[in-house]
């Protein structure tokens, strides 16, 4: 049984260390749990992350953290989904569960007819080679925490402050591009919970 949460706009730091928290604390009886949120604007950086891919400075603050992948930026109107699972229990390797995590957002952007589809070597959902989701795990003791960042209908701009995940000319997009429609959010969050409820 996989609790779900819906915490709303919060602040990344603060979710951050709470997912560190439950992560060490867990035990084997411990239910996994899927988080779902927005963030205040922030950007984050991977622990392998190159500094230098945040091209100019404006007050949009910058977190360390420890999962995978490069710099991303994160802002009110982009959906947040944190997955922390026990994969021993699900008997999945960290490989087949990204590749679980991205066909769950191709079937999710597909029912809404945007044409999305993985590009060879580079993580994450795309349409027509802009990047629509990004994905960034760590998999602690075979348990996983942090998520993937779906952009549904945000500012975009702050992706011009970076090199989106490491690459200089990569293009980001968002459902709103494709879809247009009040309350976008709200329909892509419960169409997202129905799918996870179907197939996760």
């Amino acid at each position: 049984m996989i609790q779900i949460r819906q915490l709303g706009l919060c602040p990344y730091a603060t979710l951050f260390q709470k997912m560190v928290d439950f992560t060490t604390q867990r035990t084997p009886e411990t239910p996994d749990e899927i988080w779902l949120c927005e963030h205040q604007p922030v950007f984050t950086l991977g622990r392998n992350g190159d500094p230098a891919s945040r091209i100019s400075t404006s007050e949009i603050p910058l977190v360390e953290t420890d999962r995978g992948g490069q710099i991303t930026y994160h802002g009110p109107g982009q959906l947040m989904v944190y997955f922390l699972i026990d994969l021993r229990r699900k008997n999945q390797g960290a490989a087949e569960f990204v590749a679980a995590i991205e066909a769950q957002v191709i079937r999710l952007l597909k029912a809404w007819d945007i044409p999305a589809h993985l590009r060879p070597g580079m993580p994450g959902v795309y349409v027509n080679q802009a990047k629509i989701c990004s994905i960034g795990l760590r998999i602690r003791n075979a348990r996983s925490y942090h998520g993937l960042a779906l952009n549904v209908d945000m500012d975009l701009r702050p992706f011009q402050e970076i090199y989106p995940c490491g690459y200089r000319d990569l293009q980001m997009t968002q459902v709103r591009e494709f879809v247009n429609m009040p309350n976008l959010m709200d329909k892509i969050t419960a169409q997202w919970l129905k799918d996870l409820h179907a197939h996760f």
